[in-house]
């Protein structure tokens, strides 16, 4: 039995051209690249004590519920340990969505066992519209009795 032959010629390409369309085939494949924002900011905390470092409610921008945000540790502390817990809080008066109960995801930080110094902790927050966001968090371990805010010390959310 023949095979039935074909009178298409192969297309023919020039290296580079060949090379680009590789690569562009390649960046359909990656999919979409999402924007995201680095936030660096500091935070004290007093030698042998807890503080949290992040909190992150469920509430997208309308605030609506939404679905639970999710804290992707990137770099740990070199000098302490992170503690991950989640709750229902009501959101402060002050905040973009005042006074809604929310289910929230927090970091705390510990320091070790008399520790004083530098420390930092790098995490990737996705929220509940789905936006990523990197904090870079650096860590002043203080002799101090007390953090600068209260409301961010223990282990409470």
């Amino acid at each position: 039995m023949d095979l039935p032959t074909s009178s298409a010629k192969p297309i023919a390409m020039r290296p580079a051209a060949l090379a680009a369309a590789i690569a562009a085939s390649w960046l359909c494949l990656a999919g979409p690249t999402l924007a995201q924002t680095t936030v660096t900011r500091s935070e004290t905390v007093p030698a042998g004590k807890q503080a949290r470092l992040v909190i992150v409610p469920n509430l997208k921008k309308d605030c609506s519920l939404g679905p639970m945000p999710e804290i992707k540790v990137v770099t740990p502390p070199t000098s302490g340990s992170l503690i991950t817990k989640a709750g229902k809080l009501k959101t402060p008066a002050k905040y973009r969505c005042p006074n809604k109960d929310a289910e929230v995801q927090a970091i705390f930080y510990q320091p070790n066992s008399g520790y004083t110094g530098s420390d930092g902790v790098v995490v990737e927050i996705k929220n509940a519209d789905g936006e990523v966001e990197k904090r870079d968090i650096r860590i002043t371990v203080d002799k101090g009795d007390k953090p600068k805010d209260e409301k961010k010390s223990g282990t409470d959310l």
